[in-house]
């Protein structure tokens, strides 16, 4: 099945999924894949902190960073996904309106997203972060392949 994720959203899923996700600017596309279940999921958070909106953070975690990444590890523990398996990694947090952008939404997205990762002992099996390149992520649950396209350009992650 081909399952979308939308801006501030999450979607898991298992061997025979495949999970995208668009537009990846200063959002943060995080993916988590546990090789000996093949079960996955994939997350698109637009904004570090849900202490900016609360009640937009309850109605939907996903939304944020601090709240959405939780969910995504939550979520696949309950499926029976092992933290000492998983293979983690992120993509996006850029800067599309250019380095001179005010609020560094994306730089900050990343800072949020280590230091969540490092109080968890989990770290990153790779990432594509930063620029100004629009991306999106291409998750194939069976194998565990990200393919990250930006510019007319393919590459695996």
């Amino acid at each position: 099945m081909n399952l979308t994720v939308m801006v501030g959203d999450m979607k898991t899923g298992a061997a025979g999924d495949t999970i995208v996700t668009h537009a990846l600017g200063s959002c943060l596309g995080l993916v988590v894949y546990d090789p000996v279940l093949k079960i996955g999921g994939l997350l698109h958070a637009m904004l570090p902190l849900s202490s900016i909106n609360p009640e937009k953070a309850q109605a939907n975690p996903a939304m944020f960073v601090d709240t959405g990444v939780p969910l995504l590890f939550r979520s696949l523990y309950e499926q029976g996904a092992l933290k000492s398996r998983l293979q983690v990694k992120a993509a996006g947090c850029g800067a599309p309106m250019g380095r001179n952008e005010v609020f560094k939404i994306g730089e900050r997205n990343y800072t949020v997203l280590k230091k969540l990762l490092w109080k968890n002992n989990i770290l990153l099996a790779a990432e594509d972060v930063g620029g100004s390149q629009s991306r999106t992520l291409h998750f194939d649950l069976a194998t565990g392949e990200v393919v990250v396209a930006s510019n007319g350009t393919r590459k695996p992650l």
